[in-house]
């Protein structure tokens, strides 16, 4: 009876202490988030009060498991030992990633709130996004090795193969070299600002929006909805267009073939008039010309300016459109025409054969 008592009081307590303690923090929290409504950090690490009290928990029972008198538990001591540790490395890693999380998005809202540039906030948020996964996988594998290192004989084994490390390493360098590649690849993007979430590139011929970068791959949203996830070393050792590069505004071209009777002057007046009822016009500058002449048609080139690379589309797509139904209703001898006449068949002699001509092989 006394020895279930003893444990009873020891679990208690344990989860009694966690619960005081875990309350005043989230309390002194809460404090401080209120008088400091400007730091975000204090509000987010709230979030970490579970990984905290499995930690407390499992600190303060691994602390005081040995008072405990209970015969199936001295029988297995050591192995709920090694589960608690095992469990406590497991709960700290936890705890540190959160708070590290917390910190670095914490961080990025208070630059956010004092930054309008939305460049520079891509760039910083892509910087961001990897930081956060650089630290998340060092402490998985801190965490992994600790645990490693409470088995004695896994302990033997790594003394052992302290010799053959170089050997190992080599060989997993030559194996993991790709993989390698693009995790420096990752880095080389993160930091040197080459590509950056949110930037509108154009990639293997797809045009879309970086909507994810990690220290392997890249993953771009295209116009129809569609994910291309491509390989961060892809964006290394190609080259490719980034839109949103040096200011996101951009020039467009809308092509029409037409008749060379077509009226080039109306037309630049109607692009005028297009334009200046097209929201996703910005005014910057426009342009009408012939740039190319065939047989059969005229090459006209009409040039349109716009913000952002989707007002652009918007603006050739209104352009092309209304030239067009333009045209059509009010000056149709302007679009393209193909001119055809009656096949004449070649002369015959009344007999059906036809004649061929003066020195040809009979």
């Amino acid at each position: 009876m006394d020895n279930l008592l003893r444990l009873l009081a020891v679990l208690g307590g344990s989860i009694v202490l966690t619960l005081v303690v875990s309350r005043l923090t989230d309390l002194l929290l809460r404090r401080a988030a209120a008088r400091h409504p400007e730091t975000p950090l204090w509000g987010m690490l709230r979030r970490c009060r579970t990984s905290v009290r499995v930690l407390l928990f499992t600190a303060v029972l691994r602390g005081v498991y040995r008072q405990i008198e209970w015969q199936p538990l001295r029988d297995h001591e050591a192995a709920v030992g090694r589960i608690l540790t095992l469990v406590l490395i497991g709960a700290g890693a936890w705890c540190v990633v959160l708070v590290s999380s917390a910190v670095v998005e914490s961080s990025y809202a208070r630059y956010a709130l004092g930054t309008r540039d939305p460049s520079r906030l891509r760039r910083v948020r892509t910087q961001v996004t990897l930081i956060m996964r650089i630290v998340t996988a060092v402490v998985v594998v801190v965490a992994a090795a600790a645990m490693l290192l409470t088995f004695p004989d896994l302990r033997a084994v790594g003394t052992s193969l302290l010799a053959s490390a170089g050997i190992i390493g080599i060989v997993a360098g030559v194996a993991a070299q790709s993989t390698l590649g693009n995790l420096f690849a990752g880095f080389q993007i993160a930091f040197g600002d080459m590509v950056r979430i949110g930037d509108t590139v154009v990639v293997a011929g797809e045009w879309g929006v970086v909507e994810e970068v990690t220290l392997t791959f890249l993953a771009v949203r295209t116009w129809d909805e569609r994910r291309i996830t491509m390989p961060v070393s892809y964006f290394t050792g190609r080259p490719f267009e980034n839109w949103s590069r040096g200011g996101i505004q951009m020039t467009g071209t809308v092509f029409l073939h037409c008749d060379h009777t077509a009226p080039v002057a109306l037309m630049r007046e109607k692009l005028k008039e297009v334009l200046d009822g097209c929201e996703a016009w910005d005014g910057r500058g426009w342009d009408l010309s012939v740039t190319d002449t065939t047989a059969s048609t005229i090459v006209v080139r009409a040039i349109v300016t716009a913000k952002d690379p989707d007002d652009l589309w918007t603006a050739r797509c209104t352009v092309r459109e209304e030239l067009v139904t333009w045209l059509a209703e009010k000056h149709p001898y302007a679009l393209p025409r193909v001119s055809t006449s009656p096949a004449v068949d070649p002369p015959s002699y009344a007999d059906g054969v036809s004649k061929r001509a003066p020195g040809s092989d009979a």
